[in-house]
């Protein structure tokens, strides 16, 4: 009796779980349905914040900023000309 009720929580808890990992489609608060972002590298056209040298929607000027950011800009070593351990 013990091991029965015991099984039927476990399931319950089981399917309650389940059941919380649903996703619902989302809606913004005039009830229109949300839609998905653009990709990364259509930017935000000409903008003040820009990177100069980066066109928007060109795909290989935005990974090639990403690459010189990440090894210039983000590279404490070679940002400050010490030599890496």
């Amino acid at each position: 009796m013990m091991r029965r009720f015991s099984l039927i929580s476990l399931a319950c808890a089981g399917l309650l779980g389940l059941a919380a990992c649903g996703q619902s489609a989302q809606e913004n608060a005039t009830g229109q349905a949300i839609k998905d972002d653009g990709a990364p590298y259509t930017g935000v056209g000409q903008s003040q914040y820009a990177q100069g040298g980066w066109k928007a929607g060109d795909r290989n000027s935005w990974e090639q900023q990403l690459k010189t950011r990440a090894q210039y800009g983000q590279n404490d070593y070679q940002r400050i000309g010490a030599q890496q351990p």
